[in-house]
């Protein structure tokens, strides 16, 4: 990862971030009940997979870990990131109340942000994750991430 913070010597390995992240959502489970951990690593595969680069990979392993309040906003502030993987991690953090078409021009107004959302609802969408949702689930979540996809652009 590029870009070494100054009151650090060196940044977290991508390895590092991964075992943070894993460790934070320890024992949370996803909507359909499988373990948190697994949307992760699907999320952090779909940026690597898009493209991404090491920055965004982190931040995707990250991504809902301040959302989540699996880890406070001040461990990002303080953790051996670059400032471009906090800026990313934040960006994608949705803030309670918050309108979806302001989210989306945070994420939007963030560089390398968007193919971070890109590959959560990604995975979110992902029908056979969806198909173990009861209907009205299913159907709330399909419209919310189309939504968004509209709303980014994707």
């Amino acid at each position: 990862m590029t870009g070494t913070p100054s009151n650090v010597e060196r940044l977290l390995t991508l390895a590092e971030v991964e075992a943070q992240a894993r460790a934070a959502h320890a024992g949370q489970t996803d909507k359909a009940g499988r373990p948190y951990a697994e949307h992760l690593q699907a999320v952090a595969e779909g940026v690597r997979a898009r493209g991404g680069d090491d920055e965004q990979i982190a931040a995707a392993w990250l991504h809902d870990a301040v959302e989540d309040d699996a880890l406070p906003e001040r461990w990002l502030d303080e953790a051996a990131l670059s400032r471009r993987t906090k800026d990313i991690v934040l960006a994608v953090t949705k803030r309670t109340g918050e309108a979806p078409e302001a989210y989306a021009r945070r994420i939007l107004g963030t560089p390398g942000a968007r193919l971070v959302k890109e590959a959560d609802l990604a995975h979110n969408a992902d029908p056979a994750r969806l198909a173990v949702l009861d209907a009205p689930t299913r159907i709330r979540l399909t419209d919310k991430y189309a939504n968004m996809r509209a709303l980014l652009g994707l």
